[in-house]
């Protein structure tokens, strides 16, 4: 630290930082309470002590006060080399206090006093958060989204504020099973939310949205309600704010191969808004979604349609290609070989060839960019090959790639 020698009990083992909030784990080993919650809550690493690979079979966290005073001291005694004393950390919540906060959350008057609390609360730490989860809150939040009026006009209202601590929460797998629902009753809640909700409940409604969909099953991603695709669409559309467009388009990503969910895209009107958004974005990560959500939604007729009746779709579909990844082109080149596949009457073809798309598939066959993205560029020239072979619209320079 700055030439200063640290002594190493001071040192989180897993993240090699300077312990602030040190705890000991049923293993006997102290870490920063910070370093081992993630450790622990992630979901990523099974419950095992990061240092002597035992099972932690209690979560229990036990505050290391010897400690935390010891390195307190240290700061101390090291004020005149710019190091600050931590500050002594606030004790996480127990179960009771929770429980007390939720009877006294069930009176209209006190509600938004208590929702405020539990939002500073679970700001805190992971171990709040997995404490306030497992009391019954998450139950007490779902029923103010699906019970309250979103379009009442208080400035700050208990919907907002239940739909920002349930995010906040970052829930468990368990958890967010739970709130879904078997039915998946939540779900059309948060649709309602994002019809006729604030600016901010519209975005809280659709990251839930996101986390809840990524681990719903294959039933409940088929049985999708098409009024969920036209209020992603509406996200899209109005672009509220960038992270609830990236999480809606994750959405899309996720949901749109299933079952008839191309359809229901597609009939929710997503195809010319993705065209708009592919023509205005040039962020990798957003190109390769949007291009994948496309690539999804034509593999049904009414996907096609919409991107063949859009004036920009076939040009910036193949624009994309070489330009933004790997993953982009291939994506650009399969929505093309659905379009010559399906929808290759002469106008299109003509088009196809006028907008350079395929000079473009040449110039594929040329580059290294995936032997499966050279495969299906191969295919789509392959299959129209008597309209385009010798069209001057090919330059001469790329008309000697185009496969026999």
């Amino acid at each position: 630290m700055d030439g200063i020698d640290v002594p190493p009990f001071f040192i989180c083992p897993i993240s090699l930082e300077f312990m602030k909030d040190p705890v000991t784990v049923s293993t006997g080993i102290t870490y920063d309470r910070e370093s081992i919650e993630k450790w622990l809550f992630s979901g990523k690493n099974s419950t095992t002590c990061p240092v002597t690979k035992q099972v932690i079979s209690d979560c229990e966290l036990t505050p290391n006060h010897t400690l935390r005073r010891l390195i307190q001291s240290w700061c101390l005694l090291n004020a005149s080399h710019g190091i600050e004393r931590i500050p002594t950390p606030k004790p996480p919540i127990s179960r009771p206090q929770i429980i007390k906060l939720l009877d006294e959350a069930k009176s209209p008057l006190q509600q938004m006093k208590c929702l405020k609390r539990l939002q500073s609360i679970a700001s805190q730490n992971v171990t709040n958060r997995r404490c306030i989860e497992s009391s019954g809150v998450v139950e007490l939040l779902a029923s103010i989204v699906s019970n309250s009026d979103s379009t009442a006009a208080e400035e700050v209202r208990p919907i907002d504020e239940a739909l920002s601590i349930l995010y906040s929460l970052q829930l468990s797998e368990a958890g967010l099973k739970n709130l879904m629902g078997k039915n998946g009753d939540f779900i059309v809640s948060l649709t309602r939310v994002m019809h006729i909700g604030s600016y901010e409940s519209r975005v809280y409604a659709v990251l839930l949205m996101k986390s809840m969909l990524e681990i719903a099953g294959p039933m409940q991603l088929i049985g999708l309600r098409p009024e969920l695709f036209f209020e992603l669409v509406r996200v899209l559309c109005d672009q509220i704010s960038q992270q609830a467009s990236k999480a809606a388009l994750q959405i899309l990503v996720h949901i749109c191969p299933r079952g008839r969910n191309k359809i229901k895209a597609a009939e929710a009107g997503v195809v010319p808004i993705l065209i708009d958004l592919l023509l205005d974005s040039s962020e990798k990560r957003v190109c390769e979604m949007i291009l994948t959500v496309l690539d999804a939604v034509c593999g049904c007729a009414e996907g096609r349609s919409e991107l063949l009746s859009h004036g920009a779709g076939l040009a910036i579909v193949s624009k994309k290609i070489l330009r933004v990844s790997q993953v982009a082109s291939e994506r650009a080149v399969r929505i093309l070989l659905s379009i010559s596949k399906f929808c290759a009457a002469i106008n299109v073809l003509q088009e196809m060839l006028q907008l350079g798309v395929v000079a473009k598939l040449c110039l594929v066959l040329q580059l290294d960019c995936g032997s499966k993205t050279k495969e299906r560029a191969r295919e789509v020239l392959k299959l129209h090959a008597r309209v385009w072979k010798n069209s001057p619209c090919i330059p001469t320079n790329l008309s000697s790639t185009y496969p026999a």
